[in-house]
């Protein structure tokens, strides 16, 4: 079966807090994320910036994140101001993963790895591996 996977990357700058956490991430501290994103398709699509079915998805829908806090993105956002879950890294990548999944083809599997420092990383998916 043909399967094309789509990878890209982009980093954002974000401050945050885990609220409850004893310890010095319970207070507020930033970081520079890196996020790599996975798309997989057994078929290509269209998207809403090309009406072909040529592409498994665009990489605009997949980099959403990466825009300025003001324009929806978390880039220079304090993310407890946010997104409306816990700021951990897991609940960060799984949250991307679910707006992303909004934005493209229903049939699309995604994986969202989200680096909060050079060393520490979580990957999500909603697919059992």
């Amino acid at each position: 079966m043909a399967t094309w996977t789509l990878h890209t990357e982009f980093k954002f700058d974000a401050a945050h807090f885990i609220e409850g956490y004893d310890g010095k991430c319970g207070r507020m501290h930033g970081h520079t994320y890196k996020v790599h994103i996975a798309a997989k398709s057994h078929k290509l699509n269209p998207s809403k910036y090309l009406k072909s079915p040529d592409m498994v998805c665009d990489f605009k829908e997949l980099k959403w994140a990466a825009a300025d806090g003001k324009k929806g993105g978390f880039d220079h956002a304090v993310l407890n101001e946010t997104i409306p879950v816990a700021t951990t890294a897991e609940r960060i990548a799984e949250y991307i993963h679910k707006e992303t999944k909004k934005r493209i083809p229903a049939d699309i599997d995604l994986r969202v790895t989200v680096w909060e420092t050079e060393s520490s990383w979580v990957e999500y998916t909603d697919q059992d591996v």
